[in-house]
């Protein structure tokens, strides 16, 4: 599996649980507000970590760290995450899937095999505006894959989240509407606020500026989102 980066410790994205981060190469989206830039654009530009490096790091760290949490990029374009996943499994360590839906194959094999125990997916807009926030051609997007993935966790019996990072240009109280009825349920759904770093995407491309939301736009769209999320929060916030 193509390894470019690993957070040793953290103790945001795996929640409840102390973990280290593995951060895979290449996405097949193009979301504008993506802050792993380098990362999706041109990840050989960064050293690769081999997996007995890996496997080594996390022997020392048996009894420190509960999970793993694997992100991106986009895991699921990898070759090797099944594997991967079962070696991490069988030390011992929780396993954490970040994802963006768009391979619900994958997605459905690993949690067939029991090599997941949380995902969070990405929801990046409503149906009508999602190839454009993902920054994907519409006429070829594929949204039925998108809903694939929402029903599998939905039915999986795995713990899982939605989530949608909110940027100013790309979402309005309209499409939290939109979102909130199509999700419609009891997962847990959680927004969380653009924020500017260095490797944006929209900066490689030098394509049009985003920016952030308003904290009283947040809470509108969480207002809004619990008419039929009832589960919905903000990340980083108290509310």
């Amino acid at each position: 599996m193509d390894i470019r980066g690993l957070s040793k410790l953290t103790l945001l994205d795996y929640p409840e649980h102390i973990a280290c981060t593995l951060f895979t190469g290449g996405c097949n989206f193009r979301c504008p507000f993506c802050h792993n830039g380098g990362l999706v654009l041109d990840s050989t530009a960064q050293p690769q970590i081999d997996d007995s490096l890996l496997f080594d790091f996390l022997n020392a760290r048996k009894g420190k760290l509960e999970g793993v949490c694997i992100t991106g990029g986009e895991p699921t374009i990898q070759q090797g995450l099944s594997d991967i996943l079962k070696k991490i499994k069988a030390m011992g360590f929780l396993t954490k899937l970040d994802t963006n839906g768009y391979q619900p194959a994958v997605l459905l094999d690993l949690i067939s095999k029991g090599l997941l125990d949380m995902v969070a997916m990405d929801i990046k807009n409503a149906p009508g505006k999602y190839a454009e926030t993902a920054g994907l051609n519409p006429r070829t997007f594929d949204l039925g894959r998108i809903n694939e993935s929402i029903s599998i966790l939905k039915n999986s019996g795995v713990a899982h989240e939605f989530r949608t990072t909110i940027v100013r240009e790309y979402h309005t109280k309209i499409d939290m509407a939109e979102i909130s009825e199509w999700l419609s349920g009891p997962s847990a759904y959680y927004l969380q606020a653009y924020k500017d770093a260095e490797d944006i995407i929209y900066k490689y491309n030098k394509s049009s500026a985003v920016s952030a939301p308003t904290d009283l736009e947040m809470m509108t769209y969480l207002s809004i989102v619990r008419t039929h999320l009832p589960n919905s929060h903000i990340r980083g916030s108290e509310e």
